[in-house]
C-alpha cells in the first residue's frame, strides 16, 4: 500500500507540472495534501476506527479532494498574477473569490458521505471507516487549506522566482534597452521611437 501512495502522488505531481507547465504551482498544490491526510488520521483515531484497507482507500480519496481545493485557489491566483497583480495580492484575491465555491462543494461532499459515517447494520464497519476518514480529511482540508494554500503559493513563488521582474515588465522594457544612447542616426531614432511609443526620448 505505501507503494500505491507513492505512485499516486508521483503521477499526480507530474500531471500537475505538465498541465500548468510550472513546478512551483505543482509543489504549491502538493503541500496542501498533508493537511487533509492529517484530518483523516485524526478523525479515525478519535472515532476508534481501525487502520484497515477501507481507511487506506478513504485516505487516497482525501488526498485527491485536498488537491482539488488547492487547485481552485492556485489556478485562480496564477491567472490574476498573469494579468496585473503581485503574488500576494493574487493569492489573497483568489481566496476571496473562490471561498464560497470551495465551501459549497466541501459541504456537499461531507453531507453526501454522512450516511457512510453513520452507517449501521451489515458492513457498517467498512462504511464507517471510509466515511469518517474522508469527512475528517475534507473538513481540515477546507478549514485549514483556505489559510495554508495561499501561504504555500506565495512562499514557493518567492523561492522559485525571487525578486525577478515579471515577464510582461521585461518585455515592455526590452525596446527601451534596445534604444541605447549609441543610436545617433535620425533613422534609428525614429525606429526606436516607433518601438518605445510615448516613453521614448526625443
Amino acid at each position: 500500500m505505501p507503494y500505491l501512495y507513492a505512485l499516486s502522488v508521483r503521477v499526480f505531481f507530474l500531471c500537475l507540472a505538465a498541465l500548468y507547465e510550472s513546478w512551483s504551482i505543482a509543489v504549491s498544490v502538493m503541500l496542501a495534501m498533508p493537511i487533509g491526510v492529517l484530518g483523516a488520521l485524526l478523525a479515525t483515531w478519535l472515532s476508534g476506527q481501525q487502520n484497515d484497507v477501507h481507511f487506506k482507500f478513504g485516505l487516497l480519496t482525501t488526498i485527491g479532494l485536498s488537491a482539488k481545493n488547492a487547485i481552485l485557489i492556485v489556478e485562480f491566483a496564477r491567472d490574476l498574477e498573469a494579468v496585473d497583480s503581485s503574488t500576494l495580492e493574487a493569492a489573497l484575491n483568489a481566496v476571496r473569490q473562490r471561498l464560497r465555491p470551495i465551501i459549497m462543494t466541501s459541504l456537499a461532499f461531507m453531507l453526501g458521505v454522512l450516511p457512510l459515517a453513520t452507517a449501521t447494520g451489515s458492513g457498517a464497519a467498512a462504511q464507517k471507516s471510509i466515511g469518517i476518514s474522508v469527512s475528517g480529511g475534507m473538513l481540515t482540508a477546507t478549514a485549514l487549506g483556505i489559510l495554508a494554500v495561499p501561504v504555500f503559493y506565495v512562499v514557493i513563488r518567492k523561492i522559485t522566482f525571487g525578486k525577478k521582474p515579471k515577464l510582461r515588465t521585461s518585455q515592455s522594457a526590452a525596446p527601451q534597452r534596445a534604444c541605447s544612447p549609441s543610436t545617433k542616426i535620425s533613422s534609428r531614432r525614429s525606429t526606436c521611437a516607433s518601438h518605445s511609443g510615448s516613453g521614448a526620448r526625443p
